[in-house]
């Protein structure tokens, strides 16, 4: 049964739903003792498939204990419900988010983008630094508010220890990795291809060819030398600066040696070419409706 304004769990109060995911719904909820607010998942066993669930929800939970880091959710606790050998609900008391994805709303401007790009790279950079490889970023994944100042990677319940060999398939087909796809050692530069595979739709509003295909990309795989290299992000929109766009078509390079070496030369090209983007604001007359410079 789904939970209603006004019901308690574990003395937090639902004040309203917030969404739904694949397998999980968020609520708005109240600590009764502190009147602090929280964001709860929600993750429901229905019948044993849905294990997969409950084990990615303990995951996310797992690693963010892990993680401290500004732009990465933090998850306060975690709630089983169900008998000793078999829980049946399972819910994380999460930090709330101020935005929405960048899925539903992309950046307007290329500053805002690049200036998300950043700090979602600095991020994954401390997710590898403490070990952990986040294996499912996507534009869905990043949260932004309107001016975006206020970002936050979301969803940690693909992570995994850097060096994973991953027993069965895990990502998203329009921005996994080959490695992901044929099963071998997720690494920092997996990251490194989600993220580039992240941009590259933000700025274009198309998907790269990954190694899955057919119309039910899950049913299928291609092997890396058959992967159709993408149209170059500047062909899609020539208002990419040419930096940025060398950059993300570095970042999905099919074999990870052929990647950026890390997160921090991604954050580093990243800033580099926001640099340039407030420069050139600043020599370009605005329009008086507008206060950013290069809309995408």
């Amino acid at each position: 049964m789904e939970l209603k304004k006004g019901d308690m769990v574990d003395g937090l109060k639902v004040l309203a739903e917030l969404g739904r995911g694949a397998a999980s719904i968020i609520y708005l909820v109240q600590d009764q003792k502190t009147k602090h607010v929280w964001a709860l998942k929600r993750v429901t066993k229905h019948q044993p498939k849905d294990q997969r669930f409950l084990d990615q929800a303990e995951a996310e939970y797992r690693v963010s204990q892990h993680l401290d880091h500004p732009c990465i959710r933090k998850v306060a606790r975690m709630i089983k419900k169900g008998s000793f050998l078999s829980t049946k609900e399972l819910f994380l008391v999460m930090e709330l988010v101020d935005g929405v994805s960048l899925e539903r709303s992309p950046p307007r401007t290329f500053e805002q983008a690049v200036s998300i790009f950043e700090r979602v790279a600095d991020a994954l950079g401390h997710m590898h630094e403490r070990g952990w490889v986040h294996a499912d970023m996507k534009p869905n994944n990043i949260m932004a508010d309107a001016h975006g100042e206020n970002v936050k990677v979301i969803d940690l319940g693909q992570s995994c220890k850097i060096g994973t060999v991953k027993p069965r398939i895990q990502g998203t087909p329009d921005y996994i990795a080959p490695e992901q796809v044929h099963r071998r050692e997720i690494t920092p530069r997996t990251d490194v291809y989600n993220l580039g595979a992240s941009m590259y739709w933000v700025l274009t509003r198309q998907h790269i060819p990954t190694a899955l295909a057919g119309e039910d990309k899950l049913m299928g795989s291609i092997d890396d030398a058959l992967i159709e290299k993408p149209t170059p992000a500047i062909e899609l929109n020539p208002k990419i600066h040419p930096k940025l766009n060398e950059l993300i078509m570095q970042c999905v390079e099919v074999r990870p040696e052929d990647r950026p070496p890390d997160m921090g030369y991604v954050r580093e090209r990243l800033n580099l070419v926001l640099g340039i983007l407030r420069a050139q604001t600043q020599r370009v007359p605005l329009d008086d409706d507008d206060d950013e410079a290069v809309e995408l």
